[in-house]
């Protein structure tokens, strides 16, 4: 089995959205961990604020098995694919690490957002505090340690999963 962290989130009807793509990913991994959940500004473009989470599930797709499936569940509520990069979402989901794989390019693994955007680094530093980021020598929370960005984010404490 592989390990696979993801981002999800969303600025649309977002428990709801939230919601179905966690139940979406626990079809994938019944035992799926998530971190809190967490209320973010949006990065590039003015709209209503995200809800963001970290999920840790574990499988036996392949990598393209796995990025299918995670744009399939996209797709599934609404999430529409085009080459605007900073838009409202109903549901994003995004394929953080695929097990130790260090990659470049096509896909970017680890994806660049672990070290980019704090509703990234924050809810991994949470759930795999002490776990190595694949490629680097820091763990998950050494970069959120040293994280200096300035990005409102904030834990929501009225939604939980």
């Amino acid at each position: 089995m592989t390990q696979v962290l993801v981002s999800v989130g969303s600025n649309i009807e977002r428990e709801h959205h939230i919601s179905e793509g966690i139940a979406a990913l626990r079809e994938l991994d019944p035992q799926c961990r998530c971190s809190r959940i967490f209320e973010a500004v949006p990065v590039g473009f003015e709209g209503p604020n995200f809800y963001n989470l970290v999920v840790e599930l574990h499988t036996e797709l392949s990598l393209e098995g796995i990025m299918a499936a995670l744009r399939e569940i996209e797709s599934r509520w609404g999430r529409e694919r085009d080459a605007i990069k900073f838009r409202d979402r109903t549901l994003d989901i995004d394929l953080l690490t695929y097990g130790e794989l260090s990659q470049p390019e096509g896909p970017t693994l680890p994806r660049n957002d672990v070290y980019k955007f704090a509703f990234t680094l924050w809810p991994l530093a949470e759930l795999c505090p002490d776990q190595t980021i694949p490629g680097d020598d820091k763990t998950y929370q050494e970069a959120w340690d040293a994280f200096s960005e300035e990005q409102p984010l904030w834990p929501v404490t009225d939604f939980s999963l």
